[in-house]
């Protein structure tokens, strides 16, 4: 979950000639959350990343022509805002689910997790599980290839998903930002080596986060005040930097 403002990425899409995975972002629910539809370009097959908490995604993806050949759906992490509409995506597409393994105690509280954050009318029911994964995995869409890259301090499975161009983050990284680390379940020491192993991948890759504008990794290590930590390890610029977390 994020506080940010609204994005106005609904429907837009990244990707150039000669890449292999086209991303298109669609921003919906109270929370105003980035989902994402995957496509591998030689093939066509499809994966839906996150969910947002009402059935809006649904709709979007139903409008689409032509229609997505949905595969899979993945999750990033499971904070009700990102796997709240798992149930709805499911009813319409009866795919393999992936989630962070280590996100399963968080996982299990949808049903209660609007009460705990004070909004009881969005407790949800927790959709079904196929998949929980690991850091290192990877997952065949059509000729691409993913990985994942497990990233917990927002939740303790919070994870991203990459390839050669594009990363989907979740609540990891945003751009100017990182995702909280106050929240039940949260561990700000571990956010702070996630980061360290997030930034260590090739700057150029796109980040597609959870909530807010797209960015590059090359980007944030330069300007996000949250990694003036990792800035000062390598010797670059420090510039405006905020501590915190202990070791930042």
């Amino acid at each position: 979950m994020h506080s940010s403002r609204a994005s106005t990425l609904t429907g837009m899409s990244s990707g150039n000639r000669g890449e292999r995975m086209r991303v298109q972002c669609f921003t919906v629910g109270n929370f105003a959350v980035n989902t994402y539809l995957l496509t591998d370009e030689t093939t066509g097959a499809s994966a839906i990343v996150d969910t947002g908490e009402t059935d809006a995604l649904v709709h979007h993806l139903k409008r689409l022509d032509p229609a997505p050949d949905i595969q899979m759906i993945l999750l990033t992490h499971t904070h009700l805002d990102h796997a709240g509409a798992l149930c709805f995506l499911q009813e319409i597409w009866d795919v393999p689910t992936y989630m962070p393994a280590a996100d399963r105690p968080l996982f299990e509280t949808l049903p209660m997790q609007g009460t705990l954050f004070g909004m009881p009318h969005l407790n949800r029911p927790m959709g079904r599980i196929d998949h929980e994964i690991v850091d290192g995995e990877k997952i065949a869409l059509g000729e691409t290839t993913l990985g994942f890259l497990s990233t917990p301090g927002h939740t303790p499975g919070q994870g991203c998903y990459y390839d050669d161009h594009d990363i989907v983050v979740g609540d990891t990284l945003f751009m100017g930002s990182i995702g909280r680390t106050d929240f039940p379940l949260s561990n700000p020491a571990q956010a702070v080596e996630s980061l360290r192993r997030l930034m260590a991948l090739p700057g150029h890759l796109r980040v597609h986060s959870g909530h807010g504008p797209m960015t590059t990794l090359e980007r944030e290590m330069q300007h996000n005040p949250f990694l003036g930590y990792l800035r000062l390890e390598r010797g670059l610029p420090v510039g405006q930097a905020i501590r915190w977390a202990p070791g930042t």
